[in-house]
């Protein structure tokens, strides 16, 4: 009888995606990001404190206006051929 030789656990990093989306949220105002962590820049970015946004929001901090927020970033990373995120939540 031979015994298989052990197989390496799978890394968590292999299943991770390139691109990371951060979400601040302060007292007055949402914002979102998508990172490209390899190359450490900006891919999207979204903000209730924007001109075009804040017309249409009653409030700039609140649920409501994070849901149009995530809205507006998925039309962003659509028109950009970016499909799949992983998310990064700090436990502030």
């Amino acid at each position: 009888m031979m015994i298989p030789p052990l197989s390496r656990p799978l890394r968590i990093i292999d299943f991770l995606k390139p691109y990371v989306q951060k979400i601040h949220f302060t007292n007055n105002y949402v914002s979102a990001l998508v990172i490209h962590t390899p190359t450490a820049t900006i891919a999207c970015s979204a903000s209730s404190q924007e001109k075009a946004l804040r017309s249409s929001l009653e409030t700039t901090y609140n649920v409501a206006a994070a849901v149009k927020i995530g809205k507006i970033l998925g039309e962003h990373l659509l028109l950009k051929n970016i499909t799949a995120i992983s998310i990064h939540l700090k436990r502030e």
